[in-house]
Parts: structure tokens; C-alpha cells; sequence
């Protein structure tokens, strides 16, 4: 439990460091076998990138280190409960284990509330917010149907 601790801190630590260079309240390490693999802080601000996440930061680090899109064997620690991108993103990666301190809750009380993201992807596309048509649908399929018939593929 003590490490846990520490490596949490170490998230926590990382977030309050990176409000002092011009980012923003998060972030994030991926520990693979008890050894911290990356770090991330959350640049949105800092390299005009609305996905550069701490949670997304650090994920993308940790596979260029390993060289793979698999992060199994792997666990994250967050400095706060993840967006719903990031969190979409620790499925991906295939983590074996989130980790987080202060809840969405905390986060939405500093302005950093996801839960209309949550409540808008619940809802079929044509109800979303965001205005949202299909177009080729039919021509759109072709390169799942090639995808289905490649062999040599890497599936992920």
C-alpha cells in the first residue's frame, strides 16, 4: 500500500507543478512492474491541444518507451478521476489498473466539469448538442469490409 501511496503523491505532485508552468490542475504516471514508466502533466494550454490530457500525455509516453499500443501489465495513477476521453483512452491502452485521488466531483467544482460529455454520450446522435448527420453510409463500410478480409493485420 505505501508504494500506491507514493506513486500517487507523485500524480499529485506532477499537477500542482504543472499549474506553475502554464497548465493545467492534473496529472498522471503509468508503473509497470512497481517502476514509474512516464509521467504526465495536462499541456491543453501549454501546446494548444485540446487532448493533451495528463492521463493522455502519459499514455503516449509509456507506449513510445515500450513500443507498443498495449499497456497491459501496466497501471495509471491520476491525479483525478478521468475525463471521459481519458478514461476512453486507459480501455484502449488496455491498463490493468486506474488509480485516481479527487473525484470528477472536485474537478467540476474548479470548472473542470465533464458531466455534459457523460450525458451527451448516452444519448443517440441525432439528440446530441453537437449537430451530427450521416453521409455514405453505405460507401463508409468498404473499409470495414476490407479490413475484415486482410489477413495480415495487427488487431487492437
Amino acid at each position: 500500500m505505501v508504494k500506491k501511496d507514493e506513486f500517487m503523491r507523485e500524480a499529485i505532485a506532477i499537477a500542482t507543478a504543472n499549474i506553475a508552468m502554464g497548465g493545467g490542475p492534473f496529472g498522471a504516471l503509468i508503473v509497470k512492474d512497481g517502476r514509474i514508466l512516464s509521467k504526465g502533466g495536462n499541456r491543453v494550454t501549454a501546446q494548444n491541444d485540446p487532448t493533451a490530457h495528463a492521463e493522455i500525455v502519459a499514455i503516449r509516453q509509456a507506449c513510445q518507451s515500450l513500443g507498443t499500443f498495449d499497456l497491459s501489465g501496466c497501471e495509471i495513477y491520476a491525479s483525478c478521476e478521468p475525463c471521459p476521453m481519458c478514461l476512453s483512452a486507459i480501455y484502449w491502452a488496455r491498463l490493468d489498473k486506474l488509480y485516481f485521488a479527487a473525484s470528477g466531483l472536485n474537478a467540476a467544482k474548479a470548472g473542470f466539469d465533464d458531466s455534459v460529455i457523460y450525458d451527451q454520450v448516452a444519448l443517440a446522435a441525432h439528440q446530441r448538442r453537437l449537430p451530427s448527420e450521416q453521409l455514405l453510409a453505405i460507401e463508409g463500410e468498404a473499409p470495414f469490409d476490407l479490413w475484415a478480409e486482410t489477413e495480415h493485420k495487427i488487431e487492437y
